[in-house]
């Protein structure tokens, strides 16, 4: 049985994938800072709460996973370093790591523009170190840069590659959600790629809903 860490567990992306995990029979750890915030627990899961930046605590939690999934906010440059760092010291290779669109100047035209005005240069500078950390590891990572995201109730996605201009304006949560039910499920998938992820058909200067 799989062995999964979820970092940032008590995300809105995380709290499908942790739905989708849990039916696909993995054994879930389920880290949060705040344990009251995680919505989903399914049973058998570990729940720990705690800080990725502290390194004790991250080690403990990595140690002995198949897979590690984050979805995290914030500092996530210093966050990444500090799970390439754990992973690698217990021998734990598979990581999915969720950034955002727009970190490589991929996404064309108007709505490039106006994805790096609203979100903030400084923000997806963030992201982007946050991505160059973990693909300058040795882990067999697949880092996710999902459109902006809506609550639909939906799986529909496409994915493009870091060399690829981006595609699409939006995405659900519950698609960047079934990317990472199907990359657990399939470890062997999208091995030290950068996707990009977009519902088809959004193509627009604008979001497209």
């Amino acid at each position: 049985m799989t062995k999964v860490l979820v970092l940032g567990a008590s995300g809105q992306i995380a709290s499908w994938a942790v739905g989708m995990l849990a039916d696909q029979g993995t054994t879930l750890t389920l880290f949060a800072r705040s344990k009251a915030r995680i919505s989903k627990v399914p049973n058998g899961s570990t729940v720990i709460e705690g800080d990725v930046n502290d390194r004790t605590a991250l080690a403990e939690a990595v140690r002995g996973q198949d897979v590690v999934y984050a979805n995290l906010a914030g500092d996530i440059d210093r966050q990444a370093r500090a799970i390439v760092e754990a992973m690698e010291a217990a021998g734990v290779k598979r990581l999915v790591f969720v950034t955002a669109l727009g970190i490589y100047h991929e996404v064309p035209g108007e709505f490039g523009r106006w994805n790096r005005e609203t979100i903030g240069a400084s923000t997806l500078d963030t992201y982007a170190a946050a991505s160059d950390a973990i693909e300058a590891s040795r882990l067999d990572y697949t880092v996710l840069r999902p459109a902006w995201l809506s609550d639909a109730d939906e799986v529909a996605y496409e994915v493009t590659q870091r060399d690829e201009p981006f595609k699409g304006t939006t995405v659900s949560r519950k698609s960047v959600a079934a990317v990472v039910a199907d990359l657990v499920a399939h470890p062997e998938k999208h091995v030290r790629e950068n996707l990009g992820v977009n519902k088809p058909g959004t193509d627009g200067d604008r979001l497209v809903w």
